[in-house]
């Protein structure tokens, strides 16, 4: 992919993360109180445990957008950032989140990540995929609705399938699943190590 290309992907990718964020809220709301422990499709990992994960990487956007380093965010965001209020925390974080990529605009400008330097657009991608599949893992482990917009659904997708191995990427997904659905959201998670039925 050319420099420019990537450019806009990055700027699409940016653009979508708003309603991407919105109807991974929708969802979040819907969860009842028991079903917080509930299996997600994220291998060892709960209904919880996938919304924490979520949570702070919105914590930590503002930070590595703002020029942070990983070293000056250090330890602020590890464990539980849920606390007694998942739905709040979670509501609290993306909102501070969405602020800060709407002022975003520079989607060549590299910021320090933890496996190395990534541009703005790139980070965009990634949040827009976890947004869309850990949206998904939570709707499903809580057995409730997710419906993220299509033209998220597609520009994960597509950054998914670039970055694919047929092995899976060890600590963040596991080997693509062979899935027979048409539906673009069940192919990006099958992508993704996840089994959509």
């Amino acid at each position: 992919m050319t420099r420019d290309a990537s450019a806009e992907a990055g700027s699409r990718a940016r653009d979508l993360l708003p309603e991407a964020a919105a109807s991974v809220s929708e969802a979040v709301a819907l969860v009842p109180e028991d079903a917080w422990g509930n299996p997600s499709p994220c291998e060892g990992w709960s209904v919880r445990d996938v919304l924490n994960h979520l949570t702070s990487e919105h914590l930590w956007a503002p930070r590595l957008l703002a020029g942070d380093t990983i070293a000056d965010v250090g330890d602020a965001y590890e464990g539980d950032v849920l606390g007694a209020d998942p739905r709040a925390s979670w509501k609290a974080a993306v909102a501070r989140s969405m602020l800060a990529w709407a002022q975003a605009s520079d989607e060549g400008r590299e910021l320090q990540m933890s496996f190395g330097p990534c541009t703005v657009g790139e980070y965009a991608q990634q949040m827009l995929v976890d947004l869309v599949v850990h949206g998904w893992d939570v709707a499903r482990g809580a057995d409730v609705v997710f419906d993220p917009p299509a033209d998220a659904v597609e520009e994960a997708l597509h950054y998914a399938a670039s970055m694919a191995d047929p092995d899976g990427v060890p600590g963040l997904f596991a080997a693509p699943v062979e899935t027979s659905s048409e539906d673009r959201l069940d192919v990006l998670v099958a992508l993704l190590g996840r089994e959509p039925a």
